[in-house]
């Protein structure tokens, strides 16, 4: 299986049952409450979209000649209480598990008790072909496929071609961090970036440390009380540095300190956009708003896109991961089902369709061919090649302790000093993670 750089991940350092016993209260009225069906029946726990899904699973379903049947469950809107969710219920060993859609940051934390049920060692293989590779390390945990990529998402940067042609960037190579930085202060821009003290500020700051040559997450075989972190390394100083140079000198525009993904787009759709990092729907979110009149279409065409900034013009930028991953529950009753269906799922045709119809772009390159995907999205090569060098957010079993700690100690951007917040949050999700604090 492809590995790099950023393949990392922490061993397993907690007992199964301070796991299970952690994650089990609360859970007695949720036990076993999944839905009931026939024995070829699956229900496959969705996260909110379109429709994309539910169209997939009656496809799915209709294709399989009766050998199997797909109701879809919606799960919370927000990532973490998908998370809170899934967790307590695999805790409490619900079979109506069978399918479940899995943000890649929560994985090791569910696989490391044995909360899934190995992946098939053909089905390995097969779904692992011309899959990008960000998405076949998010879906990894100790070297193993614990879960199946179906789409893959990661931010670009989107830039106005006047500011960047004012500013003399020659945006048909890569850009750093310094340079858009600079440019969007000359020409008196504010920087499209999100700095509120949410999930997205975790993104931003893994992105820049592993573009900086870092990781979050040093030692992959640390327990709670012997793990180390990267933050408090050179890569974590360059982070902080942008970080603090974007909230002191105000180029992240006055709204920075709750500004996230939907903030930035409008702020940078408006008279002082310049750059931006941020996910694809910025295309089609930009499309309707000049179709229904409320954006100049000159906007539109002033839009320009490229790979995620560099920390340095010498080292290749590792822009964030994100998307969903299949799961299945150890305790589903029908796992080769399960299984079998995933398969259908993840299929190059489906992968396609799903990126059209609902924007989220596919794991596996050989759906970029659809002709149809350039025309909805003629930033999909960007996309992709984007999707080849990503990195996902920290991998550990202990995620949720780290990346609140981040969002504690690194927001609100203005207050992020480079000579001190590496060393204090490291120290800080240590203790945490050693029961010494509490978040």
């Amino acid at each position: 299986m492809p590995t790099s750089r950023r393949t990392r991940s922490i061993m397993k350092n907690r007992p199964k049952a301070a796991v299970l016993a952690g994650l089990v209260i609360g859970t007695l009225s949720m036990s076993g409450c999944g839905p009931a069906g026939a024995d070829n029946s699956l229900t496959w726990y969705i996260n909110p979209d379109a429709g994309g899904q539910a169209a997939i699973a009656q496809k799915c379903s209709d294709d399989s000649g009766g050998r199997y049947s797909i109701e879809t469950s919606l799960l919370p809107s927000d990532a973490a209480s998908q998370r809170e969710q899934l967790a307590r219920r695999l805790a409490a060993g619900d079979s109506s598990l069978d399918i479940m859609s899995l943000d890649p940051p929560f994985i090791p934390e569910l696989a490391e008790p044995g909360f899934l049920a190995p992946v098939p060692e053909d089905l390995a293989q097969s779904t692992s072909e011309n899959v990008v590779e960000g998405a076949l390390v998010g879906a990894t945990w100790k070297d193993e496929l614990v879960t199946v990529p179906f789409w893959a998402n990661t931010q670009i940067l989107w830039y106005r071609k006047s500011v960047a042609e004012a500013a003399g960037l020659d945006m048909s190579k890569p850009v750093t961090w310094d340079q858009i930085m600079e440019a969007a202060a000359s020409q008196e821009k504010t920087l499209g970036v999100q700095g509120a003290q949410a999930e997205s500020m975790t993104v931003w700051v893994n992105a820049l440390v592993e573009s900086a040559g870092g990781s979050i997450i040093v030692d992959p075989e640390a327990t709670a009380d012997t793990i180390e972190l990267g933050l408090d390394s050179e890569a974590g100083v360059a982070a902080a540095e942008v970080i603090s140079t974007i909230g002191k000198d105000g180029l992240g525009g006055p709204g920075l300190p709750t500004q996230d993904e939907n903030a930035s787009l409008i702020a940078f759709q408006g008279d002082s956009g310049s750059f931006m990092v941020n996910y694809p729907f910025v295309w089609p979110a930009t499309t309707a708003a000049v179709e229904a009149g409320t954006l100049d279409q000159a906007v539109l065409d002033d839009l320009g896109w490229g790979i995620f900034p560099r920390m340095s013009a010498d080292q290749e930028s590792a822009p964030p991961l994100g998307g969903i991953n299949l799961g299945v529950g150890a305790e589903s009753d029908n796992p080769e089902l399960a299984y079998e269906a995933i398969q259908c799922i993840v299929s190059v045709e489906n992968q396609s369709e799903y990126f059209v119809t609902n924007g989220n772009p596919p794991s596996n390159t050989e759906a970029y061919e659809d002709p149809r995907i350039e025309e909805s999205f003629p930033m999909a090569e960007t996309i992709r090649d984007s999707l080849q060098v990503a990195a996902p957010r920290p991998q550990t079993p202990f995620y949720n302790e780290v990346s609140t700690g981040i969002q504690q100690r690194w927001a609100p951007p203005a207050d992020v000093d480079p000579d001190s917040t590496p060393g204090t949050s490291s120290d800080f999700i240590t203790s945490v993670l050693r029961g010494e604090q509490l978040l």
